[in-house]
Formats: structure tokens, C-alpha cells, sequence
């Protein structure tokens, strides 16, 4: 097979790190496109890729990618995302998928009837530590899992910049951004799916200072203005949540009576005294991993007392040797689509199936009017209870 090309459309964060990943997977990154020239020239630069577009439907039409990578804000990723299936291109995309729910099933559909195969980038469901509970709980430390809890506080700036992150029609709140990789890694640990789900959200917001365009979600936190430049600034209206509340019921093969109750709690604005977490629970044993995304310790409780466990190597052995948790996870997903694409491997990565279903249950959650049912393949959106 000849060696696969990628497009990849966005310059920030994303756009760099998928650039990266589809690289170190063997793909051959012909172009790249992104809104601001300057922008474009010094991070074209850095990634050695000649092909620079300001318009990404030029670069689609001159470059005739195998893959394009849409790693921009999610407002523009229904226009982008159907053209580049309209052109025939497979597209590894990160999330949210697309602002709403309606829109993500759009996308999902429309890739299904075209024959091509997609990637959702919700990767921390790769993090050496998530694996290694995924182990454990298969060879049955826990017993019957009961319980999951994931408890996040970042403590973050609340005078940060108006951005993307702060618009719901541009992909922003912490459940388009937070709750993804945490439903994820609970998902790969139980093998399971969520059956019905609940919640609430909450915009602690309100308002924020305009200042400098966030171009790299790496500085949104110090792109937080001082209370004097505040007080000069224009204020804008924010309409994403910034702390949510998520009940799920998993149905998996490890909770055979029942469905596992898991927990999300998350608030991107409060610290925390005591450390992030994700934790899982069975009737014969419990499991903790440090850290918001299982970036941490890994401690198991089977009786007596809590003992920490190393990840074992062959683990981060079959994982890319990328320090960097974030784009070692993106790297890993882009092993994993590029080996499909070639016919390669078992495809158990996340696709825009996924992508679909985690809006519809963000959608659910953030309306916060009771339980509701995932959708199957063919409904349309969920039904509250």
C-alpha cells in the first residue's frame, strides 16, 4: 500500500500534537491549513510541512489527502468534516465532535453511508495507568464493579480571556472538553456502555474580559488578565458550563446483576484541597488512580491496606516512548486508525459513532432534566425519562 497522506486543518494546540501523531504513525503531512498567515508560516516551519493554506478548502482540493486531520474549534467541523467525506477522505478529528448532538449524528452518518473510516480523539482512554486498571478490573481484582467516581478540580483563573472555551457554538465548556476523556477511560476499564444517564451543569461565569485572540489552548490559563486590565477591558457574555455533575449507568460484563453507578464531578474554577481522582469499586476490592485523566499513582485495596502497583512495562512497552501524556495518547490513536486504513490490527478505537453518543449524553446532562436513554443506532436524539 502506498504510504498514507494527511491534511491537517488547524494550527493550534490540536493541529500541532495530531500533526505529530500522524506523523509517527507514517503518514506523510503534505499540507497544513490554518486561519492566520503568520501562525501558519512559523508552525509550518516547526513541523518541516511546505504546503501552507490559508483556505482549507483549497488545500483539500489541490492535496487529495488520504486522511484529513480537523483539529480546529468545533464550530466550523460540520462544514469542514463533510467536505472532507465528500472528497473521500477518512478524518481523525478531536472533540467534541461537533457543537451539538444533532450535528455529531450528521457527521456520524453521513461517514457511515460514504464507506470511511473516522477517529475521535477522546485518547486518554489510552494513559498507561487506564490500561492497567482495564487489567486489573478483566482479571477480576474488584469482583462484581459497583461504584466509579472521577472528581476533578483545576482551580483555574477566572479572569481568563475570552475564548473558544467560553462558546458553546465553538466546542467550549468542560463537558464538550473534560468529561470525554473521563467517560472514556471509565468506558475502556468496564467495557462497557452507558444505558441511561443524568446530571447538571453550571456557567460560574457569566462574564469574562476580552484580551488577546486565544490561538493555543496551552495558554488559556495564563492569558487570565490582572484585575487592573480587567477593569479597562471589554466584558462578553459566557455561556458554557464551567462545573458539571454526570450520573451514568454502565451496563458491563464486569457488573453482571446490575449496571455500575459512575459518578463525574467536575469544576474547572475551585481548587481542591485533596487530589484529582478516578476510582473504581467492587465487592471484592477498589481501585484508585491519581490524577483527573489516571495520569498518577495506581493504588489497589483487596483487603487489609491500600498498596500502590507500578504500570507493568509491557503496558508503556506497546505504548509510543512520547513523554508528553497528551500526544503520546494521540499518537497511540493514530496508530491505531493508520493500521485499519492499511487493513492492519484489531479496530477498537473510538470513532464518530462515539463522538455522536458522548454529545448526546453531554446534551442530556447539561439540560439537566432528569434520566434519559442513550440513543441506538438509527434514533434520533435521547428521550428524557
Amino acid at each position: 500500500m502506498a504510504r498514507l497522506t494527511a491534511l491537517v486543518i488547524g494550527t493550534g494546540y490540536a493541529g500541532q500534537g495530531h500533526a505529530l501523531a500522524l506523523r509517527d504513525a507514517g503518514v506523510e503531512i503534505v499540507a497544513l491549513a490554518g486561519r492566520t498567515e503568520a501562525v501558519l508560516q512559523r508552525v509550518g516551519q516547526q513541523l518541516g510541512v511546505a504546503r501552507l493554506f490559508t483556505d482549507w478548502r483549497s488545500a483539500l482540493a489541490e492535496t487529495r489527502p488520504d486522511i484529513v486531520a480537523v483539529s480546529t474549534t468545533a464550530g466550523p467541523h460540520v462544514e469542514m468534516i463533510s467536505a472532507a467525506l465528500g472528497a473521500g477522505c477518512h478524518v481523525f478529528t478531536d472533540k467534541p465532535l461537533a457543537p451539538t448532538a444533532a450535528d455529531a449524528k450528521l457527521l456520524y452518518e453521513r461517514a457511515r453511508r460514504a464507506g470511511l473510516k473516522t477517529a475521535y480523539a477522546a485518547s486518554y482512554r489510552y494513559q498507561p495507568q487506564a490500561l492497567f486498571a482495564r487489567r486489573l478490573v478483566g482479571e477480576g481484582f474488584l469482583g462484581a464493579v459497583e461504584e466509579v467516581e472521577c472528581v476533578s478540580h483545576f482551580g483555574w483563573p477566572r479572569r481568563s480571556a475570552f475564548g473558544w472555551p467560553h462558546r458553546l457554538d465553538e466546542g467550549g465548556g468542560r463537558l464538550n472538553n473534560n468529561f470525554p476523556h473521563k467517560l472514556s477511560i471509565v468506558l475502556n476499564v468496564l467495557s462497557g456502555r452507558v444505558a441511561e444517564a443524568t446530571g447538571e451543569s453550571r456557567n460560574d461565569l457569566q462574564r469574562v474580559p476580552a484580551g488577546e485572540r486565544l490561538h493555543d489552548f496551552r495558554n488559556f490559563t495564563r492569558s487570565a488578565l490582572t484585575p487592573e486590565a480587567a477593569a479597562m477591558a471589554e466584558w462578553r457574555d459566557v455561556d458554557s458550563d464551567w462545573a458539571y455533575t454526570a450520573l451514568c449507568r454502565v451496563v458491563s460484563p464486569h457488573a453482571p446483576s446490575r449496571p455500575v453507578s459512575a459518578v463525574f464531578r467536575h469544576s474547572a474554577l475551585h481548587p481542591s484541597r485533596t487530589a484529582d481522582y478516578m476510582a473504581f469499586y467492587g465487592d471484592q476490592g477498589a481501585l484508585h488512580l491519581e490524577g483527573a485523566y489516571a495520569t498518577g499513582a495506581v493504588f489497589l485495596h483487596t483487603g487489609g491496606e491500600w498498596r500502590e502497583l507500578p504500570v507493568p512495562e509491557d503496558i508503556r512497552e506497546a505504548l509510543p516512548a512520547i513523554e508528553d501524556d497528551t500526544q503520546r495518547n494521540w499518537t497511540q490513536l493514530a496508530r491505531e486508525f493508520t493500521a485499519d486504513l492499511r487493513g492492519e490490527g484489531e479496530a477498537s478505537y473510538l470513532t464518530f459513532r462515539d463522538g455522536w453518543l458522548f454529545q448526546e449524553i453531554i446534551e442530556g446532562v447539561r439540560r439537566g432534566d432528569g434520566w434519559f436513554r442513550t440513543p441506538e443506532e438509527g434514533e434520533g436524539a435521547c428521550d428524557a425519562w
